[in-house]
């Protein structure tokens, strides 16, 4: 495909470099990516980079917006199956014990994510959005403090079982559920 001045055009070579700044960020961190490793790893141009992001900052808080809406995306997909509270329940309880949003890799991107955000607000609203989406899907089924509650405990689990030496199992899992939410 050829642009109005007789140059080719990839149309997804923008996605690319989104889809390789999260594989960089994976392997060695925020602190060490760069906009080469990023164009390394999408096998582009240097310039490509900079051409469609004008900083690294701009390039990471797209990225990380992308991981947001990709694991909200699963988050609420369970939760959408849920006719009932019972049912949000037992929702929550596979989203924990089934790692359905924090799949190893997600989840070393989740703390690169709240690391980066902690020093750069605008990427701290990439996770506002990611919470609020979360509690906007529990919200169908629990009060607002529930909701927050059942997040909090979704990510926390998720996070402890993935370098916790005796991860907690689903029968755990449901009984703090319960106790959060009401059995």
């Amino acid at each position: 495909m050829m642009d109005s001045k007789g140059k080719r055009n990839d149309p997804t070579r923008r996605q690319r470099i989104l889809d390789a700044a999260l594989v960089v960020i994976a392997e060695v961190g925020v602190a060490a990516t760069t906009h080469r490793r990023i164009a390394i790893a999408a096998a582009v141009p240097l310039g490509s980079v900079t051409y469609y992001f004008t900083s690294l900052e701009a390039l990471l808080t797209e990225a990380f917006l992308q991981l947001a809406q990709t694991s909200s995306a699963a988050f609420r997909a369970r939760l959408e199956k849920a006719t009932d509270r019972a049912s949000a329940r037992e929702a929550v309880i596979d989203i924990i014990a089934e790692s359905i949003w924090a799949e190893p890799r997600t989840l070393l991107l989740s703390y690169e994510l709240y690391a980066f955000a902690a020093r750069h607000p605008p990427v701290s609203a990439v996770m506002q959005q990611w919470m609020d989406s979360s509690r906007a899907a529990l919200g169908r089924f629990f009060d607002p403090l529930t909701a927050r509650a059942l997040d909090a405990l979704v990510e926390g689990i998720g996070i402890h079982n993935s370098i916790d030496q005796a991860p907690l199992d689903r029968a755990a899992i449901r009984a703090i559920v319960e106790r959060v939410a009401g059995g």
